[in-house]
């Protein structure tokens, strides 16, 4: 590791946070720094940072007192002009956005600017390991103070759909704290009294989910297939599904007002 940490330069444990940003640097120069110090290294194609738990044979160590961290977790690696995110652990490491990253998965872009990991331990403990690339300028991103907002990408949905889909992740459009989607059965019985002439059933609205899961997973949403969760599946292909269409803006709370002939339905 001596010899692959002298074409960067070490920083210390007592260095400020990435958050704050980084002095002017190569650009395409990546930063990783966890609780105990770190390094910073330039792009050079195959150039590779190792992180991970075993102090002496790593370029960053993070969770050095937790061995349910891996002695090498994982590795950042420029290639094609960019940094790489793989993991070479036991467990599943978290980014942004809820995303994990597990072994057997392909490794992932990082994006210039600052990107925190986390890697989990014993007793729900999460040990941090900050990353900054440096920009195209060789600094931190510039600002936008003044930029047009970017609104988010919203999914097209067909009118059944949209039904379906505002009827499972109701509890989510009220703001409920710790929401889960409705079963099944629930939506398809609530469809039934919205449209009782369209043979609603639980297996039908079971189809119109994955349709919908499957369409976004094509075009580049994660978290919406059972290989990207892994084993037990429960209801997490349904809850990040739901999450991505409110957070994408496609679901609003507005929606919510297809629901008031349910909820004016006659009761027995």
């Amino acid at each position: 590791m001596d010899t692959l940490a002298a074409e960067g330069q070490r920083l210390p444990r007592s260095h400020d946070s990435l958050a704050f940003g980084i002095p002017r640097s190569a650009p395409g120069a990546i930063y990783a720094l966890s609780i105990g110090g770190g390094i910073t290294v330039g792009p050079s194609e195959g150039r590779t940072v190792v992180f991970g738990r075993n102090k002496p044979e790593v370029h960053v160590c993070i969770g050095e007192d937790d061995r349910r961290v891996s002695r090498q977790h994982g590795l950042l690696t420029h290639r094609g002009g960019q940094w790489w995110v793989s993991n070479t652990g036991k467990l599943p490491i978290r980014l942004p956005g809820s995303q994990w990253l597990f072994a057997a998965e392909e490794s992932l872009p990082l994006a210039e600017g600052y990107t925190p990991l986390f890697v989990p331990g014993t007793r729900g403990r999460e040990h941090l390991l900050e990353l900054f690339v440096a920009g195209s300028d060789g600094r931190r991103p510039v600002t936008k103070h003044d930029a047009h907002t970017e609104p988010p990408k919203t999914w097209r949905l067909l009118e059944d759909e949209r039904l379906a889909l505002v009827l499972l992740g109701q509890r989510y459009l009220l703001h409920e704290s710790d929401p889960q989607p409705l079963t099944r059965q629930q939506v398809a019985e609530q469809l039934m009294e919205l449209r009782p002439d369209a043979g609603w059933t639980h297996r039908k609205v079971e189809h119109l989910l994955k349709d919908v899961r499957e369409r976004l997973s094509r075009a580049g949403v994660r978290g919406l297939t059972r290989e990207e969760v892994g084993e037990p599946v429960g209801n997490k292909l349904t809850d990040n599904l739901v999450r991505e269409l409110v957070l994408s803006t496609t679901l609003v709370p507005p929606d919510l007002r297809l629901l008031d002939q349910v909820d004016q339905a006659p009761q027995d």
